[in-house]
């Protein structure tokens, strides 16, 4: 039979710090994995328009956006409202070849559900806005929607 020993104090061995370097590595390459960047940068300043009855979009990925507003840089490019779709400056007449590139950018089966969403500047002229709306109407993109802040009534 074997001898037990009772008693005695014995000291709680010190925590290893040998994988801690792995496991903030496994951390920030989780972090770095999961995070998204913002895709476009905006040239455009954005102060949507309240709304009180707010939806959210339900598929972010099938959103294509078209902003609207001042642009940032007002010494360089004045204070004319502006079109920006994806990272430049656009006319009204390039709406139809942006919208016609993301829908070949998306699968045929999701071209169907492909929506136009409009953030536009709160300050902005209803006309650009009609100007945008048509173009968008002449390529069938009927989908359309209007992004706003929750009002507070």
């Amino acid at each position: 039979m074997a001898k037990f020993r009772k008693g005695g104090s014995k000291e709680v061995p010190a925590i290893s710090t040998g994988s801690m370097p792995d496991i903030i590595f496994m951390l920030i390459f989780f972090f770095m994995v999961t995070t998204s960047m913002r895709e476009t940068t905006l040239k455009v300043k954005m102060k949507l328009p309240e709304a009180t009855e707010v939806q959210k979009l339900e598929k972010k990925s099938l959103v294509s956006f078209i902003y609207i507003g001042p642009p940032t840089n007002t010494k360089l490019y004045g204070t004319e409202s502006r079109i920006q779709l994806n990272d430049q400056y656009a006319r009204v007449d390039d709406i139809i070849p942006f919208i016609e590139q993301e829908r070949l950018d998306r699968a045929e089966a999701d071209r169907p559900l492909l929506t136009t969403s409009l953030k536009i500047h709160e300050e902005v002229r209803m006309g650009l806005v009609t100007d945008v709306k048509q173009e968008l109407r002449k390529c069938g993109a009927f989908r359309i929607n209007y992004s706003t802040r929750k009002g507070g009534n």
